[in-house]
């Protein structure tokens, strides 16, 4: 595995928003693993904020749509976890001060 393809991969995951929420994936800690397997598949392990979140399809289409512009990969799967369950703790320092959640 790369460690610069996943770190390409985290940029384009940047990029994806919550369209509820406004705030990219990444800092609202809703990506628990990024892996690319010797065929250059991207791995993402992911939740949601909830479970019935009406978004996941949304979200993950993006997050498929960013990511599949990177040349090298061939392939994404998305893993939606639910354990460990996502918890505002996950939110970046950005994200908190975005929301207004005291540190």
């Amino acid at each position: 595995m790369s460690k610069e393809l996943v770190d390409h991969i985290y940029e384009m995951l940047e990029e994806v928003n919550d369209p509820e929420l406004g705030i990219d994936i990444v800092n609202l800690g809703l990506i628990y693993e990024v892996d690319v397997d010797k065929g250059n598949n991207a791995l993402i392990k992911m939740t949601m904020t909830s479970m019935g979140c009406p978004l996941a399809g949304e979200i993950v289409a993006d997050l498929k749509n960013k990511v599949s512009k990177i040349e090298e990969i061939n392939d994404i799967h998305v893993d939606i976890v639910w354990s460990p369950p996502w918890s505002k703790d996950r939110l970046s320092r950005y994200a908190k001060i975005a929301l207004g959640v005291p540190n």
